[in-house]
């Protein structure tokens, strides 16, 4: 199981899976990137002779190389999965920070989470109606890849004393995400952090020099003594895009923070669900946070 090599995509389907999580010892452990992977194909290997059974794969060009890609659905993905469990699969991956799409081969199974539900002595017979453990452990979305990493936040200048200087890095990190999931425009973040005065809020942090995503936890105040909230500037915008890093992505992931713990769920989440409000136009802007 592993990876091959990586290339520059010429398009982009306008559907795929984001992967919010991947479950530590799940088969997906290692080979996926939080928060910067797209599921757009899934292929059985050597198992069906048939081409158009692959769901999301182009067929090759001129140059070897796979063409325009057709997207990938929570029910197709969940379809394959099924009829694959203890098989090699090819996923088709999109990482948004490197702008490249990989292949990545697993096989699915539900070992990994039966195997943890026996250690902490729960039935792994599951009742009729409960969902059935992860065969991939990953928690997904349905979104276009298109729009990877447009809503981020790029933490700016940091007061001194202020509850940012406890958590963030002036210039190299960008918000992602939440707890409660990704943030989807310009003013999300800023009612997040309203909403969260006096309580811990719990952020998910893309570092771009050491090139890690870690988790951080920021208390919103007015009490620290100066302007803001917080006590950063922030960035939005095109300007304030993650950096595209020099090398692609190795196969094992770099987290500084446990994988499963992004969400509590313990069973894959999949998700449409639109975004809080409309998306302005992009803008250019850096504004100090409340």
């Amino acid at each position: 199981m592993g990876q091959s090599s990586s290339s520059l995509p010429s398009s982009l389907p306008d559907l795929a899976l984001h992967c919010l999580r991947v479950a530590d010892g799940s088969p997906a452990d290692t080979l996926l990137e939080p928060y910067f992977d797209y599921l757009i194909g899934v292929q059985p290997i050597n198992t069906n002779p048939n081409p158009n059974s692959a769901l999301g794969f182009g067929q090759a060009d001129d140059t070897g190389t796979e063409g325009m890609l057709d997207g990938l659905t929570p029910g197709e993905l969940g379809r394959v999965l099924e009829e694959n469990e203890g098989k090699m699969l090819g996923l088709r991956v999109y990482n948004a920070k490197s702008q490249r799409v990989r292949d990545v081969q697993l096989i699915p199974s539900r070992a990994w989470s039966e195997a943890a539900l026996r250690e902490s002595g729960q039935d792994v017979n599951s009742a009729e109606g409960t969902p059935k453990p992860s065969l991939l452990g990953l928690s997904l979305r349905v979104c276009n890849p298109a729009h990877a990493l447009e809503s981020v936040y790029h933490v700016l200048d940091v007061l001194e004393g202020s509850p940012a200087e406890v958590s963030l890095v002036p210039w190299g990190d960008y918000v992602l995400a939440w707890s409660g999931g990704p943030l989807h425009s310009e003013n999300d973040f800023y009612n997040l952090i309203e909403g969260h005065v006096d309580k811990p809020l719990r952020l998910f942090v893309y570092n771009s020099d050491l090139d890690n995503l870690r988790e951080v936890i920021l208390y919103p105040t007015k009490q620290w003594g100066g302007e803001g909230l917080i006590g950063c500037g922030i960035g939005y915008g095109l300007l304030h895009r993650i950096p595209r890093p020099s090398t692609p992505p190795t196969a094992s992931a770099q987290t500084s923070y446990p994988a499963d713990g992004y969400f509590s769920a313990a069973s894959d989440r999949r998700s449409d669900t639109p975004p809080l409000g409309p998306i302005p136009s992009l803008s250019s802007q850096a504004v100090p946070a409340p």
